[in-house]
């Protein structure tokens, strides 16, 4: 359920109410968000779901250029978009041609290392290709727009953007915003630059109102204080009522962040990170995330989604090959999705089940704290040293649980076994169990 209402009315500034007071949605697309976990913090969702019902609700994300692909951890705001169209209504995405350029100071304890304009430009065609795959773009109602912020950040002349824009800033109150606050408090140094992006972020939900008829930002929950800003600027320059929706920012039960892997970073582009790879990803889920997950990323009835959920012991299983199966069908497709399966079957659940595959035992409090991977490949002999294990990493040689690794210094952990065992695998034919005691 969801932590908390804010409320940024035209006449004062925001103020948290208690959700549970609230009746049911009448909008689909805040009820589909509800009773699959999606929100976080809203304001005023009244508003916003009499908007949502009529589909007159114009919602956009915007995202930072600094990879060439997002990651497993941007999913969840994506399908937020995608279910934002799904339920009648249009998303936008925006992308930060612009913002990306400064650097956003939300999470960090440094500064983000500034790319060059063909870089940003680089990775921006290449995420692309990712929203395509979730969202059906065009020029219907509620078709997506893809639009980038560079082409309207790049043209503002800084005196007329003091005098225009940065005169309903509050210099007192973006002290306060969480990504400038923690920052100052851990005696962690703060650009000019950087203090700036929650104005260009403010500023591009003004324009995106004005010129798309935009009227909701969403986004991760560690982007509600620019978000409220962004409301609170459109206020102070004339706009419609507009509207702020976040997601949790979200952990597995281990505590573990979305996005990376014992592998590495999960990608959402296959030529970064194939379906098969992938789908292993979500197989591997932990048993306690399978429900969460299932309501997060995948588009299934909730009633199916209740019946895995029930399934318990070593039947939880099935319900990560759904898992596993239809997140990848999003990002992929249904033939791939299911390639991977076939072949995860064939490959990793028979092997891993043959008596004939050696076992090294491995003690589960090892696991609790973590056992370098490095070292976990020479315990299991499938290499001789470190600086062996480096090499086959170099060259793509080492597999976790099928799954290539590309960090040396990644650990593995209780959240890695699927089925009791650790599959480690040196090539394609050597093949090493971990089995926890």
């Amino acid at each position: 359920m969801f932590r908390s209402l804010c409320n940024p009315s035209r006449g004062r500034g925001p103020t948290q109410t208690a959700l549970t007071d609230m009746a049911k949605f009448k909008s689909d697309f805040l009820n589909t968000l509800d009773e699959r976990g999606f929100i976080h913090q809203g304001s005023d969702l009244g508003g916003l779901d009499a908007l949502a019902a009529k589909g007159a609700a114009v919602g956009y994300i915007g995202f930072d250029c600094t990879a060439p692909s997002f990651h497993v951890g941007n999913m969840i705001v994506l399908m937020m978009l995608s279910w934002l169209q799904r339920t009648g209504n249009k998303p936008i995405v925006l992308m930060g041609g612009g913002t990306t350029r400064v650097g956003d100071p939300s999470g960090k304890d440094e500064a983000r290392k500034i790319l060059p304009v063909e870089q940003i430009d680089a990775n921006k065609a290449s995420m692309q290709r990712a929203c395509a795959k979730l969202m059906t773009f065009g020029s219907g109602r509620s078709d997506a727009l893809m639009l980038d912020n560079a082409e309207w950040l790049t043209r503002l002349n800084y005196i007329e953007m003091l005098r225009d824009i940065g005169r309903h800033f509050s210099v007192n109150r973006m002290l306060t915003l969480d990504s400038v606050k923690s920052r100052l408090e851990r005696d962690q140094e703060m650009s000019f630059i950087e203090f700036n992006y929650q104005v260009l972020q403010a500023y591009d939900f003004v324009v995106l109102a004005r010129t798309r008829g935009c009227n909701l930002q969403m986004g991760a929950s560690d982007q509600w204080g620019n978000i409220v800003t962004g409301i609170d600027l459109g206020r102070r320059m004339g706009t419609h009522q507009l509207y702020a929706l976040t997601t949790p920012l979200l952990t597995t039960s281990s505590g573990a962040k979305m996005g990376k892997s014992v592998a590495g970073a999960v990608w959402l582009n296959e030529d970064m990170l194939g379906a098969y790879d992938f789908w292993q990803y979500w197989r591997n889920t932990e048993d306690a995330d399978v429900a969460r997950f299932l309501k997060l990323f995948t588009t299934l009835p909730m009633a199916e989604i209740g019946k895995l959920a029930a399934l318990q012991g070593a039947e939880i299983n099935d319900a990560k090959k759904v898992l596993a199966t239809e997140a990848t069908a999003l990002l992929h497709g249904r033939q791939k999705a299911q390639e991977a399966a076939r072949t995860a079957q064939e490959t990793f659940e028979q092997g891993a089940a043959a008596q004939g595959l050696p076992t090294v035992e491995i003690a589960a409090s090892e696991l609790a704290t973590g056992v370098g991977v490095l070292a976990a490949f020479v315990r299991a002999g499938l290499v001789k040293s470190n600086g062996e294990a480096r090499r086959q990493i170099a060259g793509g040689g080492l597999r976790v649980n099928d799954v290539a690794v590309n960090d040396e210094a990644a650990r593995l952990t209780a959240g890695d076994v699927v089925d009791g065992v650790i599959k480690l695998s040196l090539g394609k034919k050597r093949h090493v169990l971990l089995k926890p005691m």
